[in-house]
């Protein structure tokens, strides 16, 4: 799904959300907390955005991260930072539609693939999820971010929590109003799509938001400190 926001703003939305809120202050630390030692391994980054995680990948001791989004702006910008960090034969960086799978990934090449809050842009979760259980290694981990079912389904106009939507939204995260499109889905339709895919699910995560927010927004704290936002799951294939 192409979407202002990481395309015509995609350098605005990467200063952004090197300190923001839901980004490096609620989203990051949860997903960190939850990967596994990164040292020598290969890693596939699914709406890798500006480039945000391969950086931590890598300083991690990732020994290779292959970066792949939607919006060729945001890939331009991942082999820049790449390039100058004198990393580019540690990273592999491509656009392509991630709802059709992933094509052009070998069986069984990765140790771990990660999605940060990107899936919530995919219609149809199936073809992707089959992909990543076939290019992982058996005992690969798979661990994203999504947007909180509970959070999203004050979005519905349907009022049946069991229906997947199409919501349009007007965000402001990177300074001015941005319209963005996603699915709300619920959490049976998520933990369906990855188990019929024969991923095993080992840890769920609502999230919890950085003490630190509370100086930066306290309204804002409070809110992310007893409603949920964001949802993390970790799967493994076995």
């Amino acid at each position: 799904m192409k979407l202002d926001m990481y395309s015509t703003f995609a350098s605005e939305y990467d200063e952004v959300i090197q300190d923001n809120i839901y980004n490096a202050n609620l989203e990051r630390p949860t997903l960190q907390s939850m990967l596994p030692t990164l040292v020598n391994l290969r890693v596939v980054d699914l709406g890798c955005g500006s480039g945000v995680y391969a950086q931590y990948l890598l300083a991690q001791g990732a020994a290779k991260v292959t970066c792949v989004d939607y919006a060729e702006e945001m890939i331009q910008l991942v082999a820049r930072k790449a390039e100058l960090a004198g990393v580019s034969n540690k990273v592999d960086a491509y656009a392509q539609d991630l709802s059709v799978g992933l094509p052009n990934e070998i069986d069984a090449s990765a140790d771990m693939v990660i999605s940060p809050l990107m899936v919530h842009y995919l219609e149809d979760l199936n073809p992707l999820f089959a992909d990543i259980h076939r290019i992982l290694k058996i005992g690969g981990s798979f661990i994203f971010s999504t947007h909180h079912p509970f959070a999203d389904f004050e979005c519905s106009k349907s009022g049946n929590y069991f229906e997947r939507e199409l919501v349009q939204q007007e965000w402001d995260t990177v300074g001015k109003p941005v319209q963005v499109k996603f699915y709300r889905r619920s959490l049976t339709e998520i933990t369906n799509a990855l188990t019929q895919n024969g991923l095993v699910i080992t840890q769920i995560s609502e999230g919890e938001v950085d003490e630190k927010v509370k100086d930066m927004d306290s309204e804002t704290y409070t809110y992310l400190s007893n409603n949920p936002n964001f949802i993390f799951i970790k799967c493994q294939k076995i």
